[in-house]
């Protein structure tokens, strides 16, 4: 199969609040006010964690089936630590992001425990949210200036 391109844009409403169209779907994503922002949304990084939380559903379910596990329900529970230091500006000693992500799996169904370890691992490999957390990932920011018209 050939690779897949998945694209988003975005615009600022504030410094806090971005507006982001993903096909036909309107993300918003703020800061909650204690962080400066105006909570009409879930933050980037919180994002992170439902990004994952969604990939390992869609995962879990497509390895369940290969693997003829009847997965009733699924329920996913994640949390990460970070140092909004650098975010900040005030310390740059640890790095911005997530220290670490503990990801609790929590499947009904009734295979039995080494049934489900093989399924979590195939889940871990597969999934690409995880992948792009766990691997380095060229990115190549650029800065595009708005040309001025002429009158």
């Amino acid at each position: 199969m050939a690779d897949l391109k998945f694209r988003v844009s975005a615009h600022s409403e504030n410094p806090t609040k971005t507006v982001v169209k993903a096909r036909g779907f309107e993300i918003i994503i703020d800061e909650p006010a204690d962080l400066g922002g105006t909570n009409a949304g879930a933050n980037p990084v919180e994002y992170i964690l439902a990004a994952f939380c969604g990939c390992v559903n869609v995962m879990a379910h497509v390895v369940a089936k290969e693997m003829s596990i009847e997965l009733r329900s699924l329920k996913i529970k994640m949390a990460g630590n970070l140092n909004p230091n650098r975010l900040f500006g005030t310390s740059f000693d640890e790095r911005a992001g997530y220290k670490g992500i503990d990801v609790a799996v929590m499947p009904d169904c009734d295979a039995s425990e080494e049934q489900l370890a093989k399924w979590l691992e195939a889940i871990e490999d597969r999934c690409p949210v995880s992948d792009n957390l766990r691997n380095i990932t060229p990115v190549n920011l650029k800065l595009k200036l708005k040309k001025a018209t002429v009158a």
